[in-house]
């Protein structure tokens, strides 16, 4: 009988743990799909153009490296520059994911 108990429990523990890790992956694909429905700065804007749309950033790091590498924070989300143009944009770690 206690071998009997065990033996569930150790699969019942198995089964919980395989499904751990897809849900992670779930909650990481609707991260990204409600990213895509962000209004975010595009590849190849200008720093003007950013400031005009989206405002002034939170904090501005210094360039780095050469060709020179800009971030401006704003809230939620990053901005990477080359000399004038954007990069690429970036959310911040869960930054869309609703923690109700």
């Amino acid at each position: 009988m206690t071998r009997m108990v065990l033996a569930l429990v150790l699969g019942v523990a198995a089964v919980l743990a395989a499904t751990l890790p897809a849900e992670a992956d779930v909650l990481l694909i609707e991260e990204v799909r409600q990213a895509d429905k962000m209004q975010l700065p595009k590849n190849g804007m200008s720093k003007d153009t950013v400031r005009a749309r989206f405002g002034a950033p939170a904090d501005m790091r210094a360039p780095v490296g050469d060709p020179p590498i800009t971030r401006w924070d704003y809230n939620g989300w990053s901005a990477y520059f080359e000399y004038d143009l954007v990069l690429f944009t970036v959310l911040h770690k869960g930054h869309v994911i609703d923690k109700n």
